[in-house]
């Protein structure tokens, strides 16, 4: 198979990938009253335990302005709490409240769920090959820069 036919169907099976998981994600986040952008916010300071804004900020991929947008709407519904970095007062610490402990734990349940049942539909004799080629992929993503 030549270069070019591999970027195509590498593009378009990730294009379609990324569309069923954009679903599912909505689909989980939904479930919570709260957006996609916020699940990403509750998952990644959830799996932390605490983190800053700006470290938020790089690991989201995206401006501070959104994060900042995101970051005030849960901590105006109860889910995040933001203190003063004890080391740097001009800095912020963010960690989920209890209501915010509750949240995570029901979407990472949901995805546990949703991605346990994706498993068992793989070939038990490809599924070590799957999850080793995805972290090939994403090493690779990591390494090339966008646009």
């Amino acid at each position: 198979m030549s270069n070019r036919n591999q970027t195509q169907l590498l593009r378009e099976n990730l294009r379609i990938l990324v569309r069923k998981l954009g679903v599912l994600e909505r689909g989980e986040a939904s479930c919570c009253g709260i957006t996609l952008s916020q699940s990403y916010t509750i998952v990644e300071i959830g799996r932390a335990g605490t983190m800053s804004a700006s470290r938020l900020t790089e690991i989201l991929g995206v401006d501070k302005s959104t994060v900042s947008k995101s970051i005030d709407k849960l901590v105006n519904s109860g889910i995040l709490v933001r203190d003063t970095d004890p080391e740097d007062r001009r800095s912020v610490i963010l960690r989920l409240s209890d209501k915010g402990q509750s949240v995570f734990a029901e979407v990472e349940k949901r995805a546990t769920e949703y991605f346990t049942e994706v498993v068992a539909a793989i070939p038990a004799d490809k599924r070590e090959q799957i999850i080793e080629s995805l972290e090939y992929l994403g090493r690779a993503l990591n390494n090339v820069g966008c646009c």
